[in-house]
């Protein structure tokens, strides 16, 4: 099966880790991979762009069928491969429903790309203090919800409730992200113990970003946060 499948990836990219985390979770190791570099552009590569018109990563193909965002891939594996390796959607409603919830709440992480990122994606002379400022504020007020929502959890609980699903491989990325770039698990002390948990299951310590592994140190860019 997943010699059938082609994923072109770059390291410590979110999206590209959810991906390798569902096929991690599926059974579906073995599949043909390209690691690529965001840096060297790499992902604007014709090779990309053949798979997939925006130029993005992960770019994805199972046989004769292209999936490029990470969310439609994740899905795609988990309905393809329902029988395969762990169950990514709970059967209970209110868990279905809660993970559905948290999934797509997840997008609201992208406030974590305004910080880290700010000086990557905005030119030098439209770069100021305040909006840098308020870009912090928002994640924190982000981070302070995902606090409150793990809060009302059981301890050692997933996103949506006891069981791993899709809500994980989803948000964990980009909870782990956060921590890579120092935020602080005594402030946060819910999404800590949420990070702490979950870095330590198979098919996320299997998929985890070659570099980080390299240099395990991170970055405090969001120590203050």
């Amino acid at each position: 099966m997943a010699q059938d499948m082609t994923l072109l990836w770059g390291s410590g990219s979110p999206p590209c880790w959810r991906v390798m985390i569902a096929l991690e979770e599926k059974n579906l190791q073995g599949y043909n991979q390209k690691l690529l570099s965001f840096e060297k552009g790499e992902h604007k590569s014709p090779e990309v762009l053949d798979m997939n018109a925006r130029g993005q990563l992960p770019s994805f193909k199972h046989g004769d069928v292209v999936v490029n965002e990470s969310y439609a891939v994740c899905f795609y594996l988990e309905s393809q491969f329902k029988s395969e390796g762990n169950q990514l959607i709970p059967d209970s409603p209110a868990e279905q429903a809660l993970m559905y919830q948290r999934m797509f709440e997840g997008l609201s992480y992208e406030k974590l790309n305004a910080v880290i990122y700010y000086e990557w994606f905005v030119p030098e002379e439209e770069r100021h203090d305040s909006a840098l400022k308020r870009n912090r504020e928002a994640l924190a007020t982000e981070l302070k919800l995902w606090e409150g929502y793990l809060q009302k959890l059981s301890s050692g609980s997933h996103l949506a409730g006891q069981s791993f699903s899709l809500a994980d491989v989803t948000v964990f990325p980009t909870v782990a992200t956060l921590f890579r770039f120092g935020l602080s698990a005594e402030r946060y002390p819910k999404l800590g113990e949420y990070h702490a948990l979950l870095k330590e299951r198979p098919g996320i310590k299997a998929s985890w970003p070659p570099h980080w592994l390299e240099n395990p140190e991170g970055q405090d860019a969001l120590k203050d946060v």
